[in-house]
């Protein structure tokens, strides 16, 4: 589970669950864990997740993807459709962000051969690694050092 904002930065990770965890299972373990909502603030979700104040999902069997109100589709018909295209413009702040990540680190991609306690921890150092180019402006050039 991760969360961004809109500066494409990292600001949550939970890393390590096994494939088959549910999504309200790794969200209810993050929040017993102290991962909180700011105050007067929100999260888009995808449809895996309820609704709660803190956390917006998309509505179900309505269209959703971009794609869906892409060229030569129709524009949103009614305010649930509108809803779900505006999330979706939204929540891909999220996949812009998990897909700069995975070009800048590739070893993402792959299994190597570190130990699983290892392996689990990469993501959240290349996150890491992800915020301070974003903090440097993209100026990559403090890694040569």
């Amino acid at each position: 589970m991760v969360a961004c904002d809109f500066d494409l930065r990292f600001t949550f990770i939970s890393c390590g669950w096994e494939g088959s965890a549910t999504d309200a299972r790794v969200l209810h373990s993050a929040m017993s864990k102290g991962f909180k909502v700011p105050e007067g603030k929100f999260y888009l979700v995808y449809g895996g997740y309820a609704n709660t104040q803190s956390f917006l999902a998309p509505y179900r069997g309505v269209r959703y993807h971009l794609k869906e109100f892409g060229h030569g589709h129709p524009r949103p018909k009614n305010h649930r459709e509108l809803f779900n295209h505006r999330h979706a413009v939204l929540r891909n702040h999220v996949e812009r962000s998990l897909g700069i990540l995975k070009k800048h680190f590739p070893i993402l991609h792959v299994g190597t051969l570190h130990s699983i306690e290892n392996q689990v921890k990469l993501p959240a150092a290349a996150m890491v690694l992800h915020n301070i180019v974003k903090m440097e402006n993209g100026d990559e050039t403090w890694l040569d050092n």
